[in-house]
């Protein structure tokens, strides 16, 4: 699986974006929280996933799109660790829901920290 963050893999239906927040489930590793579902996406993708920061604790646009830049870069880079081993494809919003801004080590560690979660909810142990 190649390093990148492919337009096929981001969410941008609003319909599914609207579906996923009233029927998803979620896992939460402060300051990142994770809303999926499982979905039927029409373009093979094993995955779509969405990045989203808070207007109300971030006014700057500019620090908005400094924390999503930081989430979808740690995403990118350790997807393959999460996503090889989903059979059935699903539906990811990333959300920031922290009042500080991060570094990209404190997004990364707890992006795994997320996934992990993820992986332990999902898997049928």
């Amino acid at each position: 699986m190649k390093l990148t963050f492919s337009k096929k893999e981001k969410l941008k239906s609003k319909i599914l974006i609207e579906q996923l927040f009233t029927e998803g489930k979620s896992v939460s590793a402060y300051p990142l929280r994770l809303v999926y579902m499982p979905a039927d996406l029409k373009d093979d993708a094993l995955f779509k996933t969405g990045v989203s920061v808070s207007k109300r604790n971030f006014k700057r646009a500019v620090d908005r799109n400094r924390i999503k830049r930081l989430m979808r870069e740690s995403f990118r880079l350790h997807k393959h660790d999460y996503i090889n081993n989903m059979s059935v494809p699903y539906a990811f919003m990333i959300l920031y829901i922290g009042k500080e801004k991060p570094s990209f080590d404190q997004v990364e560690s707890k992006m795994t920290l997320l996934f992990e979660k993820f992986s332990n909810k999902v898997s049928p142990n």
